[in-house]
């Protein structure tokens, strides 16, 4: 499961390449809108266990590009590929341990969306994305010890998939933006971050600005 997961990421981020590299070709052909988008994002772990509590989000932020390939005058496929930040903080209360721990964990992710045109200025969008995890990084505060640091990557899946749903209002080649995503994967792998987060996944919500190029 993992290596076909790993492959369909592979795949996904050549094919985005492809499109961004291609733009040229593409606009000659009627790709609808190519540019750039960036904004907030509020992020949540979902667990499993009943020794989490007191949860609340990470606000962070996106950053990145998309394009648009039309298929018929009111439908596109919209493949993006942004830098990402997620993860949240809650208490834990596990044996005779209590605490709280921060997650930090930033991805490269390609959102693949259908696109939905009402007219030239409201798009509803919703589509499959995979992440790959950059990089994680934990603060904690209580008896398991205190202070940040790095954790091993190892620990955590470094892919994430997951669905994702939203809406574009346009101000002629501006817009805004908001969307959600719920992670399908668990995000911890093994040791420390199994242990504290158990079956948790990513959910995070999105307010994005942007602007077309074309």
């Amino acid at each position: 499961m993992k290596t076909s997961v790993k492959t369909l990421f592979a795949a996904s981020i050549l094919a985005a390449g492809l499109f961004m590299l291609n733009s040229s070709d593409a606009l000659a052909q009627g790709v609808a809108r190519t540019g750039v988008k960036g904004g907030l994002n509020a992020s949540s772990l979902f667990y499993d266990n009943q020794g989490v509590s007191n949860k609340n989000e990470r606000i962070g932020f996106h950053v990145g590009v998309f394009t648009q390939v039309p298929i018929g005058e009111f439908f596109a496929i919209q493949p993006e590929l942004l830098y990402m930040t997620k993860g949240a903080s809650a208490n834990y209360d596990f044996a005779i341990f209590e605490g709280r721990n921060t997650f930090k964990l930033n991805y490269a992710e390609l959102p693949v969306l259908a696109t939905f045109k009402l007219g030239q200025a409201v798009e509803i969008q919703a589509g499959p994305y995979v992440s790959y995890l950059l990089n994680s990084n934990v603060t904690t505060n209580g008896d398991l010890g205190s202070g940040s640091s790095a954790i091993n990557r190892d620990n955590f899946n470094k892919i994430d998939y997951g669905i994702a749903g939203g809406l574009n209002i346009y101000f002629g080649k501006a817009f805004v933006g908001a969307r959600y995503e719920q992670g399908l994967q668990r995000i911890a792998n093994n040791g420390a971050a199994s242990t504290l987060l158990g079956n948790a996944k990513n959910g995070v919500g999105l307010l994005s600005v942007g602007f077309s190029l074309n």
